[in-house]
């Protein structure tokens, strides 16, 4: 337990760093999105492309995954059953919002840093990448235009350079192939950069913030986050306990259940312009709402 208070009082120092950056040192006006994208496109890759090369792929067909999942779906499951009152779009981006775990940017500080194993998010973020985003973009884009390239969604995914990290990694890891150290090396030392330049952005981007203004899409935002911070990790949990997980793997599983939902969310948001402030108020919401949960996580643990 120990640990996992000095893990979430670490991840808050660097994010109230950012606040506090974004806030008072009179940064451009779009720090954020330059901090954004340099992760998106150097830092997070290196990180990815270094874990997936070094991590044992028989993780994906695990049970700790596949619980991982099931939780997902269930989320995605109850989000469309209860909210009704929306469009096709926005019901699509909220289920997705209730059940796509932000296992990148604020996953992999959680698991290095309360877990005390990066690797642990590898799987979900491979699932999420390589399966539930193209699928979810294929969705919308049939629900908005009322047509589907398949093409574009099979090609689309491999230009995003997280999933081309993840593939790369994927072929040094089954070919077993020794990369050089003047390779490697330069690589594991961006990598290591991503997780503090991350939070630093988020807790620039909570500066200013409001959210939960009046508007239909307001009941919707109370139940994603609802089932992003409680259900899917109580969940994760019942199903973890179900199959008779180790307790480290309950933990693990639980833990990661509670993740907010993933900023890339609302990147497909602002593409098919569906269900944008559903999708903001989500996305922080479930970020801010999902520490005292893990702390209560790490308590009863503990116990």
């Amino acid at each position: 337990m120990i640990m996992a208070f000095s893990g979430f009082a670490l991840i808050g120092a660097i994010v109230l760093a950012g606040w506090a950056v974004r806030r008072w040192a009179g940064l451009p006006e779009n720090a954020e999105a330059v901090f954004g994208r340099l992760v998106y496109l150097v830092l997070a890759p290196c990180l990815l492309f270094t874990g997936v090369a070094t991590a044992d792929l028989h993780l994906l067909f695990s049970e700790p995954l596949i619980i991982s999942t099931a939780a997902a779906f269930v989320c995605f499951g109850l989000f469309a059953v209860v909210v009704r009152r929306l469009d096709r779009g926005a019901t699509i981006l909220g289920a997705m919002a209730s059940g796509y775990t932000n296992a990148n940017y604020i996953g992999i500080p959680v698991a290095t840093y309360v877990l005390g194993d990066a690797t642990l998010v590898v799987p979900i973020v491979m699932l999420q990448l390589l399966f539930l985003a193209p699928v979810t973009l294929a969705l919308l884009e049939v629900v908005t235009t009322g047509h589907a390239s398949w093409r574009a969604a099979v090609a689309g995914p491999l230009r995003n350079p997280l999933i081309v990290a993840v593939l790369l990694g994927m072929v040094v890891s089954v070919t077993g192939i020794s990369l050089p150290a003047v390779i490697a090396d330069p690589i594991d030392t961006i990598g290591q950069a991503a997780v503090p330049v991350v939070l630093i952005t988020f807790g620039m981007s909570l500066s200013g913030t409001r959210v939960l203004g009046p508007g239909p899409e307001r009941f919707a935002t109370i139940v994603a986050v609802v089932l992003k911070t409680v259900a899917m990790p109580l969940a994760a949990f019942l199903l973890a306990v179900a199959v008779g997980l180790s307790r480290d793997e309950t933990y693990a599983v639980t833990v990661l259940a509670a993740l907010p939902t993933a900023q890339n969310v609302f990147l497909h948001a602002q593409r098919f312009n569906a269900g944008l402030i559903l999708i903001r108020d989500t996305i922080l919401l479930s970020t801010i709402c999902c520490v005292p949960v893990m702390l209560l996580l790490a308590v009863v643990f503990a116990r």
